[in-house]
């Protein structure tokens, strides 16, 4: 897992033909809008969450993002447990995101 600044994060993202990006945040907090092209598994589902990630291509680069950057941490962690090589935290999260956003 890698922590990654805004820039970073953003910078690594838009050079990476091989990105997913993962939100995982509350449907409530996605309401309030999300990063184009992110894929939303609330981590508070628990074991719902675990069983999605297992779903997804081991393979592919994570870019992963919650409110502040908290639970995309844990969610890195969990990540590299299930065998994902790649997954990159969004330090300080959605709330600091200054890139593009779509609402729903």
């Amino acid at each position: 897992m890698a922590d990654l600044a805004q820039d970073e994060w953003a910078e690594q993202l838009a050079t990476d033909d091989n990105a997913f990006i993962l939100d995982v945040r509350t449907p409530e907090e996605v309401d309030e809008g999300y990063i184009p092209g992110a894929t939303n598994i609330d981590i508070y589902l628990g074991q719902e969450f675990l069983d999605e990630l297992e779903k997804l291509d081991k393979s592919k680069n994570y870019y992963v993002y919650c409110r502040s950057g908290n639970r995309s941490g844990q969610a890195c962690a969990l990540m590299n447990q299930a065998g994902f090589a790649n997954a990159y935290n969004l330090m300080g999260g959605f709330n600091e995101w200054e890139g593009e956003v779509k609402e729903p």
